[in-house]
């Protein structure tokens, strides 16, 4: 019997989610491959809701098999750093799934992801011409979760070469004449950034056919009690002063990147990284300095901040801690 996964709702309002685990075919030429891109769980994950749509969906797929169903590919639209490959990575490893993650930047070109044909030496002075895989096409042929992460990075023939894959038809064609059919269970998500103002070098408005071919969720930056779950969790001996200031820092900080009065918008938000690694990293160097949290807020946080933007953030550390904790950061 295949293993099982339960998704809980964090809300606390929908019913568990029990789901049967995918099962590597021990016919498939690259198993051992494939069984070392299965990632492994994150013990500090902490999941604000999306893995349980992920099931959500996933559930709906299993119990519409059969009638017609056209699989749907979720792609996750946010800001920097607030976790969006996390989450599908975490979905692959809860799934038991290879995880593919193949970013569309602009200098990506469709005989990267589908795959060309090539000379190699045929061992008597000659040439012979083989075809090989692209990124794409290479995870599309066994039991695989794909990201395809900056989707609106891509460039225009990047889009198109994947629309056959992404409708009804569910399959691309290859350049050789041979074509690769989307398997039962090989999985595709994607995720971008918003396309507004702010400054994502290099992304732009989807393709309104291309858009047409995803289910696109917002992932929002987290709460301060989301935020204080996730530091707790992976650093259980910070001392709960550190904790309750870097959480209100963040989402102060975070309001300010998100509101719409020009006068007080920051352009650059805090990020994940910024909360979950360097922040805590900082503690750890200056845990014997007079104010541990000013110091690593000076050198692991304002360093990533436009110049415009730094008044906003002293108003903001101003407003939430002035002084930070005195006693040591970790206990």
């Amino acid at each position: 019997m295949p293993d099982k996964v339960t998704f809980s709702d964090p809300t606390g309002e929908g019913p568990d989610i029990t789901l049967e685990k995918f099962e590597l075919p021990t016919d498939i030429a690259d198993l051992g491959i494939r069984e070392r891109k299965i990632p492994e769980p994150d013990p500090h994950y902490v999941d604000l809701g999306m893995l349980y749509r992920f099931a959500q969906l996933e559930q709906a797929r299993r119990e519409t098999a059969g009638r017609g169903f056209i699989p749907l590919h979720v792609a996750v639209r946010g800001h920097m750093g607030t976790g969006k490959d996390h989450d599908i990575e975490q979905f692959a490893a809860a799934m038991g799934l290879p995880y593919f993650r193949i970013p569309l930047t602009g200098e990506v070109r469709d005989v990267t992801l589908l795959g060309s044909t090539r000379l190699h030496g045929d061992g008597k002075g000659g040439t012979e011409s083989r075809w090989e895989d692209g990124d794409i096409t290479r995870a599309l042929r066994g039991p695989a979760l794909l990201n395809l992460s900056e989707l609106n990075a891509a460039g225009a023939e990047t889009l198109f070469a994947l629309h056959g894959l992404l409708d009804r038809y569910a399959a691309i064609d290859l350049p050789n004449g041979d074509y690769v059919p989307l398997r039962p269970d090989v999985r595709i998500f994607g995720t971008m950034n918003p396309t507004d103002l702010r400054d994502y070098a290099g992304t732009q408005t989807l393709n309104k056919a291309f858009a047409d071919r995803w289910v696109i969720w917002e992932k929002s930056f987290p709460g301060t009690e989301q935020i204080t779950s996730m530091i707790e969790r992976r650093y259980p001996d910070l001392r709960e002063q550190y904790v309750d200031a870097i959480s209100r820092l963040a989402v102060e900080v975070n309001a300010s990147f998100e509101t719409s009065d020009t006068s007080v918008r920051v352009e650059t938000p805090i990020s994940l990284r910024s909360v979950l690694d360097r922040l805590p990293t900082g503690l750890i160097i200056h845990a014997d300095a007079d104010d541990p949290l000013r110091r690593a807020w000076e050198e692991f946080v304002l360093p990533h901040v436009d110049r415009f933007d730094r008044d906003h953030y002293e108003t903001v550390w101003n407003a939430v801690v002035r002084n930070g904790p005195s006693i040591k950061p970790f206990g």
